[in-house]
């Protein structure tokens, strides 16, 4: 059964469910393809060289379990409280709590990387000081909270047309340099393969997103129908965009570079390129931004609506709500964020740390929850069972660094013992 929503006459609605087909694969690719490409292809192929090709294809392979496990949670709880939702009705309210407070909290934190990648992107085509990187990254965060506030029926053209261009650019960058690409590059082709496990590893920031538009499922059209369709598009079209953006890295470029769109197109159109990658930059900001802000107000509202918040903030939850209380919320926390990366100088390694090792302890418990919730023996199953394999795997990539979600764990504890305390008082 699909998870109980809070019955509240005085909840506004935004419309009916806005998000089809096309939308919807706009939504998850944005949330995939993401930041990823402005920096990923580069650092993968320094630390394995050519054989970077072989991790972009193994975290491509090992995504599709994840996507299709996380489709088929969605397509049956469709609800806004996504893989929290899931965990409370396989696990328990106190591992829902855990599972919401990671996302909320923690997954949050990469907010201010996705929008300081960015505006390193535009700062280097327009020249500047630190400070401007600053301004530009505070500036990207407005619109995606702006179209949020309207609702979908500004947030979902807004998007659509976003990740669109998206492609579209991806597109153009790969052609624009394909014809510099030489095929000596490729050898030798291992530099060793301890650096192909590396590479894997940071691609995982790169096939991460699959679980956020599941706080959106609510709001598909004909969920059954729509999510896995868009899921495998997704799939197709983000898992083509990596391995093309990976091999014109290896091949085309004999240097590594912090910014490898912007040296990729100088290859082939020296003199409108940079203009063109920061177009590029600001279009992957913006959309992932958007679809990122949506669900952690669609979280927030349901984390309200179930009590784990504040229930101030559970105002649209529903579906076809907008949730502008709950977004209120999130914009307080990404400006907290945001004031905590400018204070310690731009340094956005602690933030990605923070957001990955919360992203593997969602995965690790969202997939349990799925091989309890999915028939069993079923597809979805059967995906469910060989994700969580795979998200141990990322558990131990993560080590120590997983101290930030057992902190969170606590906090969701100390909560549900404070809760349970104030219930015999009230009585």
């Amino acid at each position: 059964m699909p998870a109980p929503a809070l019955a509240d006459p005085t909840t506004s609605t935004d419309a009916q469910p806005r998000i089809g087909l096309a939308l919807g694969t706009a939504l998850y690719v944005a949330s995939v393809l993401g930041t990823g490409i402005l920096l990923l292809p580069t650092l993968a192929a320094r630390a394995a060289g050519p054989a970077s090709l072989v991790a972009v294809g193994l975290v491509l392979l090992a995504s599709v379990p994840l996507a299709a496990a996380f489709a088929a949670l969605a397509t049956r709880h469709p609800d806004s409280g996504g893989v929290a939702t899931y965990v409370r009705l396989a696990l328990g309210p106190t591992a829902a709590r855990m599972t919401g407070y990671w996302f909320f909290f923690g997954v949050c934190v990469g907010a201010p990387v996705v929008a300081l990648l960015g505006a390193q992107y535009v700062v280097a085509m327009l020249g500047g000081a630190q400070w401007h990187v600053y301004l530009v990254g505070a500036a990207f965060l407005v619109p995606p909270l702006v179209t949020n506030a309207v609702g979908l029926r500004l947030a979902g053209p807004v998007q659509l047309a976003l990740t669109g261009a998206l492609v579209v650019l991806v597109v153009g960058v790969v052609l624009v340099s394909l014809p510099a690409a030489d095929p000596a590059n490729l050898t030798p082709f291992a530099h060793g393969w301890a650096g192909v496990g590396a590479a894997a590893s940071l691609y995982v920031w790169a096939f991460a997103g699959w679980e956020a538009v599941t706080h959106l499922a609510g709001e598909f059209r004909d969920p059954r129908r729509t999510i896995p369709r868009a899921t495998a598009i997704a799939l197709v079209v983000v898992g083509i965009a990596y391995l093309a953006l990976q091999y014109v890295t290896v091949t085309v470029l004999t240097a590594s570079s912090d910014v490898p769109l912007m040296d990729l197109v100088d290859v082939g159109l020296p003199d409108v390129g940079r203009v063109a990658v920061a177009v590029v930059a600001g279009i992957v900001t913006l959309g992932v931004l958007g679809t990122y802000v949506g669900a952690f107000a669609k979280l927030g509202a349901s984390l309200g609506r179930d009590g784990d918040l504040p229930r101030w903030v559970a105002r649209g939850a529903q579906p076809g709500g907008v949730p502008r209380r709950a977004l209120l919320v999130v914009a307080a926390l990404v400006t907290v964020y945001f004031a905590l990366a400018v204070a310690t100088g731009g340094e956005l390694e602690p933030f990605v740390l923070v957001h990955t090792s919360c992203m593997v302890a969602i995965y690790a418990v969202g997939m349990a929850a799925a091989l309890r919730l999915l028939d069993r023996g079923s597809a979805g199953w059967w995906a469910a069972a060989v994700a969580c394999v795979l998200a141990l795997g990322l558990a131990a990539l993560a080590g120590w660094h997983l101290v930030v979600p057992l902190g969170l764990a606590l906090v969701a504890v100390a909560v549900g013992v404070v809760r349970r305390a104030r219930v015999p008082a009230a009585r």
